[in-house]
């Protein structure tokens, strides 16, 4: 469960964690330069490419225009193929996956010679996210072991990568995020260090916002992840998943307290959670729009038949949701 919890996390934040300021001596400042998403001082040379396909995903949930930008992005960065491998796992199309992890691994074995910060970090996600396909392909009890042996390779690389740059933007968002679905999921962690590696290293910090918003969330600590995914929203107000986790936490708060205005007060976000379907991997549409239309019940208390209406969006053919016009009626 965890394992397949930080593959989300990862394959994301490949793209996730090129975040904070690093502090590796490169001479990379040249305006020219200035594709990295992640760094304002010692960027890297991403690519133009690259960086819109980060920006289509993380500030504005348009996945479909990211899988265009990356069809012909920069060949030799391995944050394309992290991103790849993202969509092919949220496509459910395992070879695709298998393929674009090998060549996160093999593009980032290149690039340690120039850049042992990033070559190390994407060796680890590459790793990582070959053992997530053998845990999907093989099932949990034969895919297992080999997904534990690709583990203690992904903590390898990612501590070299740390040891080279213990500031370094990137490498803070993706070991905050990993330490943080760890902490929160297993007994006698401390959450609080991944916390901490977020605030203060990783960058952008609309992500890391995000990523301290998810962790409060799973802490049972609502008022803290609220405060958290509200500074995230301050920089992409209509970003459909951050708006879908503060819809998510408001709900859950509504739990927590038996209060039925958390439950109103998460209709505007669910709303604009879904305001553009068609720009989002159908699994992630039928998710949102299921939770939506459950909580709408409690709003209003009149029965809506959520599973089926759910059904008309995850039955469709095809990797993206339907357009907005076609969406099942609440």
């Amino acid at each position: 469960m965890v394992y397949s919890r930080m593959l989300k996390v990862i394959s994301t934040s490949g793209v996730l964690v090129s975040l904070l300021s690093g502090t590796v001596g490169f001479g990379w400042l040249q305006p020219a330069l200035a594709k990295d998403p992640f760094r304002v001082e010692n960027a890297r040379p991403i690519g133009e490419k690259t960086e819109a396909a980060f920006k289509a995903v993380f500030e504005k949930g348009d996945y479909q225009t990211a899988q265009k930008f990356l069809r012909d992005a920069e060949a030799n960065e391995p944050l394309v193929y992290a991103m790849r491998a993202s969509l092919a796992y949220t496509a459910q199309d395992l070879e695709a996956l298998r393929s674009n992890a090998i060549l996160t691994r093999e593009t980032a074995e290149r690039m340690v010679a120039t850049d042992p910060v990033r070559g190390n970090l994407y060796q680890a996600i590459g790793h990582f996210m070959e053992g997530a396909y053998s845990l999907v392909q093989e099932g949990p009890v034969r895919g297992t072991p080999g997904a534990l042996r690709k583990l203690q390779l992904v903590f390898k690389y990612m501590n070299a990568a740390e040891k080279a740059a213990p500031q370094d933007p990137e490498v803070n968002i993706v070991r905050g995020y990993m330490d943080l679905m760890i902490a929160v999921n297993l007994p006698f962690s401390h959450p609080e260090q991944a916390i901490q590696k977020l605030e203060q290293y990783a960058a952008p910090r609309y992500l890391a916002d995000r990523g301290i918003a998810l962790g409060y969330r799973d802490l049972g600590q609502y008022d803290q992840a609220l405060e958290y995914v509200d500074r995230a929203l301050k920089h992409n107000p209509d970003q459909p998943e951050a708006n879908y986790l503060k819809a998510q936490i408001l709900t859950l708060k509504g739990n927590q307290q038996s209060n039925p205005a958390f439950y109103a007060a998460a209709v505007p976000a669910f709303q604009k959670a879904l305001k553009k379907p068609d720009q989002l991997p159908r699994s992630l549409v039928w998710q949102v729009f299921f939770e939506y239309c459950m909580n709408q019940v409690k709003v209003d208390k009149k029965d809506r038949q959520c599973v089926a209406l759910r059904d008309q969006i995850d039955l469709r053919a095809g990797l993206w949701g339907p357009k907005s016009s076609d969406m099942p009626k609440i």
